[in-house]
């Protein structure tokens, strides 16, 4: 009898060949940490009516999100979108999608700045 520790959810996420190395870090860490967020995440792979290749290009817009920006995760979700049907055409739409969150910058700073320059002018 072993006394080594049973982590379902690492060994299901690791069997679909979609492992993030940074699971690694965690696991090393946190093992059981990282085995509850996995079962979290799993969710909703294995349940919801959404087809696989719209769950993995959310997760490309997710990973190339400006507040995310986290390209292993982009080249991990490209590939498995394109494993699960997605074509370059549909892929290159949800980045060109995702791009809009950039100019929520303009659109808060740009106000702010014409304010603030016309406080300057006038000496505030």
């Amino acid at each position: 009898m072993t006394n080594e520790k049973s982590y379902p959810n690492m060994e299901a996420q690791r069997a679909t060949g979609d492992w993030n190395p940074m699971w690694d870090l965690l696991k090393e860490l946190d093992p059981d940490y990282l085995e509850a967020f996995l079962g979290f995440r799993a969710v909703p792979q294995r349940k919801g009516p959404l087809e696989q290749k719209y769950k993995e290009m959310i997760f490309i817009a997710i990973n190339a999100a400006t507040t995310h920006l986290h390209g292993p995760g982009v080249r991990r979700h490209i590939k498995n979108a394109l494993r699960a049907g997605a074509t370059k055409e549909e892929i290159l739409e949800v980045i060109q999608l995702t791009t809009i969150m950039g100019i929520h910058s303009m659109t808060l700073a740009a106000p702010i700045l014409q304010e603030e320059v016309e406080r300057f002018a006038n000496g505030a």
